[in-house]
């Protein structure tokens, strides 16, 4: 699969992003969409010294600051209270690391919109499609 970067990649949750939204007769649980885009990937968790196709990569420690698709759902979670929350990654190549920790890829498994996260994910779409992981 393909190595991520911060150019880009798509994380899309794989079951509902489940949250309180407001109607006239009070909150209710509501499902959403759920998307992070690693181009909003916290700097500080950047392997800077490894370029992937000229941009940094990414490891099991990078986080995606902010995902979108639940903004409706402004009474937060139903299991983090939390909308338009970070994007951590679940697991990682077993084989590659990248800056001490596994490198993440295409396919890699991720949790949506905080500790303990509301949705669970999967990396759905490359940030680039010449470097490979293949374990």
């Amino acid at each position: 699969m393909y190595m991520l970067n911060n150019g880009g990649a798509t994380a899309n949750s794989t079951v509902p992003d489940i949250c309180k939204t407001p109607t006239p007769a009070g909150p209710m649980p509501m499902p959403y969409p759920n998307t992070a885009d690693t181009s909003l990937a916290d700097p500080g968790g950047l392997v800077m010294p490894v370029l992937v196709c000229g941009l940094p990569a990414m490891n099991f420690m990078s986080k995606v600051l902010l995902s979108t698709g639940d903004e409706p759902g402004v009474g937060g979670g139903v299991v983090s209270g939390v909308i338009m929350g970070s994007m951590a990654f679940i697991d990682g190549s077993v084989a590659v690391m990248v800056g001490g920790m596994p490198a993440v890829r295409l396919t890699s498994q991720t949790a949506h919109n905080g500790t303990p996260p509301n949705t669970t994910g999967m990396v759905s779409a490359p940030s680039q499609t010449v470097v490979m992981v293949m374990s």
